[in-house]
């Protein structure tokens, strides 16, 4: 089992910045892709961003390349996501994912985190 525990959401002005964590235990880091998921009111849940298990390969959203950033550290057991510029349609429920195959760590992860609510206003 992996357990993951999002962190870094929050309330923030369009245009402005967040970083959300995710920190992983329970399984070795370093072998798991990782990923982040949203959820906005009333949609379906839908893939951000993925990173392999070394941090050399990076996957994104076609239309949110540019703003977000995935990364990870080993080390810490962490993976990370840095969202610039962010609008109201940001606004959603963030998932950390892990997934041991990374063809599916973008469709259908093997664990899930709880979320951590962004919102963006205005």
């Amino acid at each position: 089992q992996v357990q993951l525990v999002e962190s870094g959401g929050g309330l923030v002005q369009a245009g402005g910045s967040l970083r959300l964590s995710c920190a992983a235990s329970g399984r070795t880091f370093s072998n798991y892709h990782m990923g982040w998921f949203r959820q906005a009111p009333g949609k379906e849940r839908e893939f951000v961003a993925a990173i392999s298990s070394s941090g050399g390969d990076t996957y994104y959203k076609d239309s949110l390349k540019g703003r977000f950033t995935i990364s990870r550290d080993n080390a810490k057991n962490s993976v990370y996501l840095q969202m610039n510029s962010l609008k109201s349609e940001d606004t959603a429920v963030y998932y950390c994912a892990a997934g041991i195959r990374i063809a599916t760590v973008r469709t259908f992860p093997d664990y899930w985190g709880q979320g951590t609510q962004v919102t963006v206003s205005s």
